[in-house]
């Protein structure tokens, strides 16, 4: 059974603020816009860490992120992000594979 993954990476504004981060984030999504296998991403910011960003993307299945990470194209089209990964705890980046999940709505 082919499960949905979530990869979520970790990201630190610079000093000068969260723009730059922000404008490398939307450059390197019209790169990735037509990747196989990746459904969606978005750029997390967090309410307890003023600093503290996190990208999290979307992937149909496993294979298509490890294709698309062993492949040519990965290291140049997320390049611009690269230098806001956030290296200083233990790890920078996660993958996790969907177990199961809920759905809610407003009644």
């Amino acid at each position: 059974m082919n499960r949905e993954i979530r990869v979520i990476v970790y990201c630190r504004a610079p000093e000068e603020g969260p723009a730059p981060l922000e404008a490398a984030f939307l450059g390197i999504n019209e790169d990735l816009a037509e990747v196989p296998g990746l459904l969606r991403s978005e750029l997390l910011h967090s309410t307890l860490q003023g600093e503290d960003f996190a990208v999290l993307s979307y992937w149909q299945d496993a294979q298509s992120f490890r294709d698309w990470e062993q492949g040519a194209a990965h290291r140049s089209q997320t390049s611009p992000l690269r230098r806001y990964q956030d290296r200083g705890g233990s790890r920078h980046y996660g993958i996790y594979e969907v177990r199961d999940a809920a759905s809610f709505t407003e009644s």
